[in-house]
Order: structure tokens, then sequence, then C-alpha cells
């Protein structure tokens, strides 16, 4: 399947100032950037031709795939100046490069790049802002199964914070966010090509076509409690670099000898 990446927001929340134009998606982890990691997720599933929505920074994306060193994260051979890779990252990889905008919405993006998923009965989509081991297989299968126009994977609230119920002034409940029974939007998406019925102009993909598409009972979940963390902020950001630099990286199913990861 296609595989659309929305790669082209400002990410204000992870720049250091008005002249840090890098956006969110090449904020980097380990040696390689966030955009890098979510497209090697979907390449272990065989997913390789991507369609990616560019707009704020989309020179850094470019740069960096035009430029790209597969030294930076595979094993060679050097003889005679000369390199022998022993493993490669994305040789069999087919990407292409759309400018959507600088100010679109999500589904102004994706409806940019339309005739790019054309004649696909389903594609996926994603943020790529967020890294999971969820078994994607296994989300794929499901919404084949049915004949709903779109699957969004959810996850439980990831606050920190406590609730608490009250009744007038009095407590009743303290409880974490995340033990309540409502879920949040995880950021990957399988698509029918119905959804672009849904979206208008300007529009966004979750609350016109997925809002749309739940109120006919076309839109399906695939709720999910294994890793899952979006990378919004520099703490978030940090956290995944040190996850990597540990050695305790989740997300990383091509590292391992099978998917692993909790089911829904």
């Amino acid at each position: 399947m296609k595989v659309v990446l929305f790669c082209g927001g400002y990410g204000m929340r992870m720049r250091n100032g008005p002249a840090d134009d890098v956006p969110k998606p090449m904020q980097m982890v380990g040696p390689r950037p966030l955009l890098w990691h979510v497209m090697r997720y979907y390449a272990h599933f065989g997913h390789t031709e991507f369609v990616l929505c560019l707009g704020y920074g989309a020179r850094h994306i470019k740069d960096f795939f035009l430029t790209y060193t597969e030294t930076a994260s595979n094993d060679f051979v050097l003889r005679d100046g000369e390199v022998r890779l022993l493993s490669t990252d994305i040789s069999d990889w087919s990407i292409t490069f759309v400018h959507t905008g600088l100010e679109s919405s999500i589904g102004e993006r994706l409806r940019r790049v339309r005739e790019h998923v054309a004649g696909e009965e389903m594609f996926l989509a994603n943020y790529a802002d967020v890294l999971s081991d969820a078994p994607l297989d296994d989300m794929i299968t499901a919404f084949a199964g049915s004949d709903a126009g779109a699957s969004m994977m959810v996850v439980p609230p990831q606050s920190t914070f406590h609730c608490v119920e009250l009744d007038g002034r009095t407590v009743r409940s303290i409880s974490s966010a995340n033990q309540l029974p409502v879920w949040e939007n995880a950021g990957f998406f399988v698509l029918r090509q119905e959804v672009f019925d849904h979206i208008p102009e300007n529009g966004d993909l979750v609350e016109d076509a997925c809002g749309t598409l739940a109120e006919k009972g076309r839109l399906i979940a695939y709720p999910y409690r294994g890793f899952w963390q979006p990378a919004d902020t520099f703490k978030e950001r940090a956290a995944l670099d040190a996850a990597y630099e540990s050695g305790a990286r989740p997300w990383m199913l091509w590292e391992k000898p099978a998917a692993v990861g909790a089911g829904a």
C-alpha cells in the first residue's frame, strides 16, 4: 500500500525560535530524523511507496533524502577507498515529494495528493510525529475485512494528570486520565477512496471526513494499548532520543526477529 505522510506543519512546540525552520518530522532520534523512523516502521511491514505532504521546512526534508548517507545507520566495509554496504535502508523505497502548502490543514494536504493515490483501493496515512510498535498488519487486516471507509488507531489518554469527579464541592473519586473509558486519535489511518468524498476544501481529515464517516457508521477503530509515543514537544522527543541511546527502542521492529507489542 502507499503511505501518505503529513509532514508540512509548523511544529511550533518543537521550535527554538523564529530562525529555527526545521520541521518537526526532521527532529533527530538517534542518528536519523523522526520521519525516517516512521517510514522505516512502514517499510518493515512491506509498505515502501511514500507520498510526503510537504509544507513548512520542505527543503530540510528534500535535502535529507537527496543527500542520504546509508553509512549513518548501516554496517559497511571500507576497502581501497570503496564502501560496500552490508545492509541498506531505503534502496527499495519510492518517495514522492509534494508541496501541499504552508497553511494547509491535514485534510487539504490529503486532497492535494489525491492523484498520487488514485487507483489504490486502500492506502495508509500518518501524522509523521508518532512512533509505535503497533502490529500494522493486524490493523490493515481488520479494516480490509470490513466495508468501512476509514480506520483509525486509538490509544488511551496520554495525560499524566488526574481527573476528579465532583458532587458540588465534594470529591467523589480521583482517577488517572488513562483509566477513563475514552480513547485518543493515535494518528495512524487506513483509508479507502471514499474518504475524499467527505473532505471539503481546506477541511480536516478527522473532524470532517472521519466525523462524517462515524455518523454514517463507516468508521472503525483499532484500539491499542502498547507502545505509542508522540513527539509534539522537546520533552517527548528527548524521551525518544534517550530511549534510542539506551537501546530500549520498542518502535524499531526491524531490529527484532518478529513484531512485538500488546494487542488491542
